[in-house]
């Protein structure tokens, strides 16, 4: 893979199984996950599938690098009505981690998400421990909105989920 690889993203595939339950399973990957997703391949094989039935509503993608799969995500509706999209699960594999990948593709999807699918508002939530997701967050052009103060159970302790928004004014003053 060059230091600049082509990133391209792509809707999951049932081929993909094996690589996205190595992904989301992965030591250095799945602390940051949410705690309560099921990424056994059943539950991964049926969101392979609602991706397909439901292409407006919910997404599983595939990020590639340089062509090699190197990371994925996933939105779902979070109110139909107000046009807004929950992000969730951005992973990108370790060896692939330092060289903007996340950045591009969040950026391919924001223009998918709005420009295609006709949403307003695209929203996610990090964990605060999450130094990583918190820096591409804000790299990718989304906006710190709150702090969900010790909302989440992870380990043996509570922790803060971060709050962060883009709509899609944003989309085109990043544009300008």
């Amino acid at each position: 893979m060059s230091a600049d690889p082509n990133v391209r993203l792509r809707r999951a595939k049932p081929d993909d199984l094996d690589f996205l339950v190595a992904l989301t399973s992965h030591d250095e990957i799945s602390p940051f996950l949410a705690a309560g997703r099921d990424r056994t391949p059943d539950a991964i094989t049926a969101d392979l599938a609602r991706s397909e039935a439901e292409p407006g509503s919910f997404g599983l993608f595939v990020i590639e690098a340089d062509g090699e799969p190197v990371g994925t995500v996933r939105f779902s509706v979070g109110n139909r009505r107000s046009a807004i999209a929950d992000l969730t699960q951005l992973a990108i594999h370790p060896d692939a981690q330092g060289r903007g990948i996340a950045t591009r593709a969040s950026r391919e999807l924001q223009r998918h998400l709005i420009g295609e699918l006709g949403f307003h508002r695209l929203q996610l939530e990090v964990y605060a421990f999450n130094d990583h997701a918190l820096v591409h967050a804000e790299r990718a052009g989304f906006r710190r909105e709150g702090v969900r103060r010790k909302a989440y159970r992870h380990g043996d302790e509570w922790v803060d989920g971060i709050l962060f928004g883009l709509v899609a004014e944003d989309l085109e003053d990043a544009r300008a």
